[in-house]
């Protein structure tokens, strides 16, 4: 395993000595600097995983140290060192940037698991990162199998779409894959870094959605035993699918079309209302238009939601495909 590298400034030549002593120890590859300026020349000339660095320097202080690091965008992990901080001091160094603070005189023990926290969130950090890179790369439209010209078309719409705001209605049957168009809207937008949520509307009893969507306070009914958010918070500044939309019931329409005319949500038993940023795609197997004329979806609803529709084809429609979903599905999983 490769040594992690790890740089230490600080202006006591006694302390630089017996910290990378301790380090070493641990099996870390360790340089030192004794001033901010020195600490930055070597970050150019060389990468390390962590720095540990003091506060009190001459030439250039830790507090400047971590601006000018900031600004050069050196992308490490710095924890902050100092006998004379105080807690305005730890907010401040946080706030620059700072991973955390550790107030000198310290056992070996508190740097090293110190250290190994912080390594930990690195790893955790790269692993969700590479998760959201694969994520996006199986839900790229580039990765929905069809070469029927009806779907290619749905396809130059999802790359002109993507970027917006603005709701989506799919409409296809059951089993035409109209999650995954969401998910490829979702992925290939500027919102992709953010949750993408998807609910069946249909899927949760009538007395319990409004709750899921919209949260509830402490109280705000029987078993209501703390404050929760809803999928809609949970969402925000991604993008929640609401699948079955044709499924929802009237009073939830009235309070789903508040959300896309304000832009807020009200908790079930809030009487204060939340500013949210969440795109809304909905699908639905239903003829909505039907359900609209029998008067069991609200027509300003409809509209407000069919903005950008998008009908996906059934397999049927587009039986050259099915050959190229054999292959894919033997590919996968034999």
């Amino acid at each position: 395993m490769i040594p992690k590298r790890i740089l230490i400034v600080d202006d006591e030549e006694n302390f630089r000595h017996m910290l990378t002593v301790i380090l070493k120890k641990e099996h870390y590859d360790v340089e030192t600097a004794s001033n901010g300026e020195e600490g930055l020349k070597k970050m150019v000339l060389s990468t390390f995983d962590q720095i540990l660095c003091d506060i009190r320097m001459p030439q250039m202080d830790g507090m400047e140290f971590l601006r000018e690091a900031q600004k050069k965008g050196m992308n490490v992990t710095i924890i902050m060192m100092s006998a004379y901080g105080t807690m305005d001091t730890a907010i401040e160094a946080m706030k620059l940037g700072a991973y955390d603070y550790i107030s000198k005189p310290f056992k070996p023990d508190e740097i090293i698991l110190t250290l190994k926290k912080a390594e930990e969130r690195e790893r955790l950090k790269r692993e969700n990162e590479l998760l959201r890179e694969e994520v996006q790369k199986e839900y790229s439209f580039k990765n929905i199998i069809s070469k029927n010209e009806k779907m290619q078309s749905i396809f130059e719409v999802i790359r002109k779409v993507a970027p917006y705001k603005s709701t989506i209605l799919i409409t296809g049957e059951s089993g035409t894959g109209k999650e995954l168009i969401a998910r490829a809207l979702h992925y290939n937008s500027d919102r992709s870094h953010s949750p993408f949520i998807a609910v069946n509307c249909g899927a949760i009893p009538e007395n319990l959605l409004e709750s899921e969507l919209f949260g509830h306070v402490k109280g705000a009914f029987t078993d209501a035993i703390r404050t929760k958010k809803g999928l809609f918070e949970e969402a925000d500044g991604g993008t929640l699918f609401l699948d079955e939309i044709g499924e929802l019931p009237s009073q939830l329409q009235v309070k789903l079309l508040r959300v896309l005319q304000d832009g807020e949500i009200r908790k079930v038993g809030e009487s204060k209302s939340l500013q949210i940023d969440v795109r809304i795609i909905t699908a639905t197997a239903k003829d909505l238009i039907k359900e609209v004329n029998e008067g069991r979806f609200r027509e300003d609803l409809f509209y407000r939601l069919n903005v950008l529709p998008i009908t996906i084809p059934p397999l049927r429609e587009r039986k050259e495909d099915i050959p190229l979903l054999v292959t894919h599905f033997i590919n996968k999983y034999i």
